[in-house]
Protein backbone atom coordinates (compact mmCIF):
# COMPACT_ATOMS: atom_id res chain seq x y z
CA UNK A 1 0.00 0.00 0.00
CA UNK A 2 1.35 3.43 -0.92
CA UNK A 3 1.64 6.32 1.52
CA UNK A 4 -1.13 8.14 -0.36
CA UNK A 5 -3.43 5.13 -0.03
CA UNK A 6 -2.59 4.70 3.65
CA UNK A 7 -3.35 8.34 4.46
CA UNK A 8 -6.53 8.31 2.38
CA UNK A 9 -7.82 5.15 4.04
CA UNK A 10 -7.12 6.61 7.50
CA UNK A 11 -9.27 9.61 6.60
CA UNK A 12 -12.03 7.34 5.25
CA UNK A 13 -11.95 5.33 8.47
CA UNK A 14 -12.20 8.50 10.58
CA UNK A 15 -15.17 9.73 8.51
CA UNK A 16 -16.91 6.36 8.94
CA UNK A 17 -16.24 6.45 12.69
CA UNK A 18 -17.95 9.85 12.86
CA UNK A 19 -20.84 8.64 10.68
CA UNK A 20 -20.12 11.29 8.04
CA UNK A 21 -21.31 10.00 4.64
CA UNK A 22 -18.55 10.54 2.08
CA UNK A 23 -17.51 10.03 -1.51
CA UNK A 24 -13.84 9.56 -2.48
CA UNK A 25 -13.45 11.35 -5.80
CA UNK A 26 -10.63 12.79 -7.92
CA UNK A 27 -7.66 10.70 -8.96
CA UNK A 28 -8.46 7.90 -6.50
CA UNK A 29 -11.78 7.29 -8.27
CA UNK A 30 -10.28 7.55 -11.76
CA UNK A 31 -7.42 5.25 -10.70
CA UNK A 32 -9.92 2.66 -9.50
CA UNK A 33 -11.86 2.61 -12.79
CA UNK A 34 -9.10 3.59 -15.21
CA UNK A 35 -5.33 3.53 -15.43
CA UNK A 36 -3.62 4.30 -12.10
CA UNK A 37 -1.31 7.28 -11.79
CA UNK A 38 0.44 8.85 -8.83
CA UNK A 39 -1.24 11.62 -6.89
CA UNK A 40 -0.31 14.05 -4.15
CA UNK A 41 -3.82 14.56 -2.81
CA UNK A 42 -7.13 12.91 -2.07
CA UNK A 43 -10.54 14.51 -2.60
CA UNK A 44 -13.55 13.63 -0.47
CA UNK A 45 -17.09 14.98 -0.78
CA UNK A 46 -18.85 15.02 2.59
CA UNK A 47 -22.57 15.03 3.19
CA UNK A 48 -22.53 17.53 6.01
CA UNK A 49 -23.38 21.20 6.44
CA UNK A 50 -20.35 22.20 8.46
CA UNK A 51 -16.60 21.82 8.63
CA UNK A 52 -15.15 18.86 10.45
CA UNK A 53 -13.86 19.99 13.81
CA UNK A 54 -10.55 19.73 15.65
CA UNK A 55 -11.73 16.43 17.18
CA UNK A 56 -11.59 14.95 13.70
CA UNK A 57 -7.92 15.92 13.25
CA UNK A 58 -7.16 14.69 16.77
CA UNK A 59 -8.74 11.33 15.88
CA UNK A 60 -6.34 11.05 12.92
CA UNK A 61 -3.31 11.76 15.09
CA UNK A 62 -0.58 14.35 15.41
CA UNK A 63 0.72 13.73 11.88
CA UNK A 64 -2.28 15.64 10.52
CA UNK A 65 -2.88 19.38 10.44
CA UNK A 66 -6.43 20.55 9.72
CA UNK A 67 -7.24 24.02 8.45
CA UNK A 68 -10.16 24.90 10.72
CA UNK A 69 -11.72 27.27 8.18
CA UNK A 70 -13.82 26.40 5.18
CA UNK A 71 -12.66 28.06 1.98
CA UNK A 72 -14.38 28.52 -1.35
CA UNK A 73 -12.91 26.38 -4.14
CA UNK A 74 -13.34 28.08 -7.51
CA UNK A 75 -12.96 25.04 -9.80
CA UNK A 76 -15.83 23.14 -8.20
CA UNK A 77 -17.81 26.07 -6.81
CA UNK A 78 -17.98 24.41 -3.40
CA UNK A 79 -16.62 24.87 0.08
CA UNK A 80 -13.72 22.79 1.30
CA UNK A 81 -11.46 22.18 4.22
CA UNK A 82 -7.84 21.13 3.79
CA UNK A 83 -6.10 18.47 5.81
CA UNK A 84 -2.32 18.08 5.45
CA UNK A 85 -0.01 15.32 6.52
CA UNK A 86 2.83 16.94 8.46
CA UNK A 87 5.57 14.51 7.39
CA UNK A 88 4.53 13.65 3.84
CA UNK A 89 3.84 15.98 0.91
CA UNK A 90 0.21 14.91 0.81
CA UNK A 91 -3.03 16.77 1.38
CA UNK A 92 -6.65 15.78 1.68
CA UNK A 93 -9.39 18.12 0.52
CA UNK A 94 -12.76 17.72 2.22
CA UNK A 95 -15.46 19.26 0.02
CA UNK A 96 -18.96 19.86 1.32
CA UNK A 97 -21.68 18.35 -0.85
CA UNK A 98 -23.07 21.22 -2.90
CA UNK A 99 -26.56 21.95 -4.20
CA UNK A 100 -25.36 21.32 -7.77
CA UNK A 101 -27.67 18.81 -9.47
CA UNK A 102 -24.86 16.58 -10.72
CA UNK A 103 -22.99 16.74 -7.43
CA UNK A 104 -26.15 15.45 -5.72
CA UNK A 105 -26.74 12.80 -8.37
CA UNK A 106 -23.23 11.37 -8.19
CA UNK A 107 -23.39 11.26 -4.40
CA UNK A 108 -26.71 9.43 -4.52
CA UNK A 109 -25.29 6.93 -7.06
CA UNK A 110 -22.08 6.27 -5.07
CA UNK A 111 -20.84 2.70 -4.65
CA UNK A 112 -19.12 0.86 -1.86
CA UNK A 113 -15.86 -0.74 -3.02
CA UNK A 114 -12.92 -2.39 -1.28
CA UNK A 115 -9.57 -0.59 -1.34
CA UNK A 116 -7.15 -2.89 0.40
CA UNK A 117 -8.92 -3.83 3.64
CA UNK A 118 -11.28 -0.83 3.82
CA UNK A 119 -14.68 -0.12 2.38
CA UNK A 120 -14.81 3.28 0.71
CA UNK A 121 -17.48 5.05 -1.31
CA UNK A 122 -16.67 5.99 -4.90
CA UNK A 123 -18.70 7.68 -7.61
CA UNK A 124 -19.82 5.50 -10.50
CA UNK A 125 -17.41 5.34 -13.45
CA UNK A 126 -19.92 7.38 -15.45
CA UNK A 127 -19.88 10.13 -12.83
CA UNK A 128 -16.07 10.11 -12.78
CA UNK A 129 -16.11 10.76 -16.54
CA UNK A 130 -18.76 13.48 -16.33
CA UNK A 131 -16.96 15.28 -13.50
CA UNK A 132 -13.51 15.03 -15.10
CA UNK A 133 -14.85 16.41 -18.39
CA UNK A 134 -16.69 19.18 -16.58
CA UNK A 135 -13.44 20.36 -14.97
CA UNK A 136 -11.38 19.53 -18.08
CA UNK A 137 -8.04 20.53 -16.62
CA UNK A 138 -4.88 18.84 -17.95
CA UNK A 139 -4.94 15.49 -16.16
CA UNK A 140 -8.74 15.48 -15.95
CA UNK A 141 -9.10 14.83 -19.68
CA UNK A 142 -6.52 12.05 -19.48
CA UNK A 143 -8.31 10.52 -16.50
CA UNK A 144 -11.67 10.65 -18.32
CA UNK A 145 -10.12 9.01 -21.38
CA UNK A 146 -8.53 6.27 -19.26
CA UNK A 147 -11.80 5.47 -17.48
CA UNK A 148 -13.59 5.39 -20.86
CA UNK A 149 -10.93 3.06 -22.28
CA UNK A 150 -10.99 0.60 -19.38
CA UNK A 151 -14.73 0.64 -18.65
CA UNK A 152 -15.86 1.09 -22.27
CA UNK A 153 -18.51 -1.64 -22.64
CA UNK A 154 -19.69 -1.45 -19.02
CA UNK A 155 -20.66 2.24 -19.13
CA UNK A 156 -24.15 3.71 -19.30
CA UNK A 157 -23.33 5.99 -22.23
CA UNK A 158 -26.83 7.54 -22.24
CA UNK A 159 -26.24 8.81 -18.71
CA UNK A 160 -22.80 10.19 -19.61
CA UNK A 161 -24.11 11.87 -22.77
CA UNK A 162 -27.05 13.44 -20.93
CA UNK A 163 -24.85 15.07 -18.28
CA UNK A 164 -22.21 16.10 -20.81
CA UNK A 165 -24.94 17.74 -22.88
CA UNK A 166 -26.16 19.64 -19.80
CA UNK A 167 -22.60 20.76 -18.94
CA UNK A 168 -21.63 21.69 -22.50
CA UNK A 169 -18.94 18.99 -22.70
CA UNK A 170 -20.64 16.60 -25.12
CA UNK A 171 -18.31 17.46 -28.02
CA UNK A 172 -15.27 16.90 -25.80
CA UNK A 173 -16.63 13.54 -24.61
CA UNK A 174 -17.48 12.44 -28.15
CA UNK A 175 -14.02 13.45 -29.38
CA UNK A 176 -12.30 11.39 -26.71
CA UNK A 177 -14.65 8.47 -27.26
CA UNK A 178 -14.06 8.58 -31.02
CA UNK A 179 -10.28 8.64 -30.51
CA UNK A 180 -10.58 5.43 -28.47
CA UNK A 181 -12.56 3.63 -31.16
CA UNK A 182 -9.94 4.62 -33.76
CA UNK A 183 -7.30 2.59 -31.88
Amino acid sequence: MTTAESITLRVAEALEARSIPFLLTGSFASNYYGIPRSTRDADFVLQTHQAVGPEFAKQLGEDFLLDPQLSFETNTGTFRQVLRHRKKAFKVELFLLSQDEHDRSRFQRRRAVQLHDRRVWLPSPEDVIVTKLRWARGKDKDDARDVMAVQRDKLDWGYVEDWCRRHGTLALMEGIRHSLSAR
